[in-house]
């Protein structure tokens, strides 16, 4: 886990209830998913083996809500597994993760994805950077 002897990114800077966050306005981060841990298994969730979860409504969801299911023994943050996170899409996810706590160090989950997950503020952010296929 990194930690950083600088302030949270964009902490102390106050904004106007119509502006949006730091992420957004200044690092350039878009918006890609609500994951919400539960309990309750839900309608069309499949299994991730290796992180001994079930996903399920990322597909269908117009707003990109996630559920997420742990099995005992997940080896997924005891705060990901607690607390919902949001996730935004960067363009380069290394510059992304200078001076942020992370939670969860970069990895592949699926062909084209690398995802990390960070503290911010108390909370989960996932961060995502896809690999775009250039047409010929």
């Amino acid at each position: 886990m990194h930690t950083s002897e600088q302030a949270p990114f964009g902490a102390g800077v106050a904004r106007r209830g119509n502006e949006p966050p730091a992420a957004v306005s200044v690092h350039g981060w878009r918006y890609h998913h609500i994951g919400i841990p539960t309990g309750v298994p839900r309608p069309g969730e499949y299994y991730l083996e290796r992180f001994k979860m079930y996903v399920s409504g990322f597909e269908t969801s117009p707003c990109g809500i996630e559920w997420m299911r742990f099995e005992s023994g997940s080896p997924v943050h005891p705060l990901i597994k607690s607390v919902p996170h949001i996730a935004f899409e960067v363009d380069d996810l290394k510059a992304a993760l200078q001076g942020k706590q992370i939670l969860t160090e970069p990895n592949s989950p699926s062909k084209g994805v690398l995802v990390a997950m960070i503290l911010d503020s108390g909370a989960p952010v996932e961060l995502l950077q896809f690999r775009r296929e250039v047409d010929s």
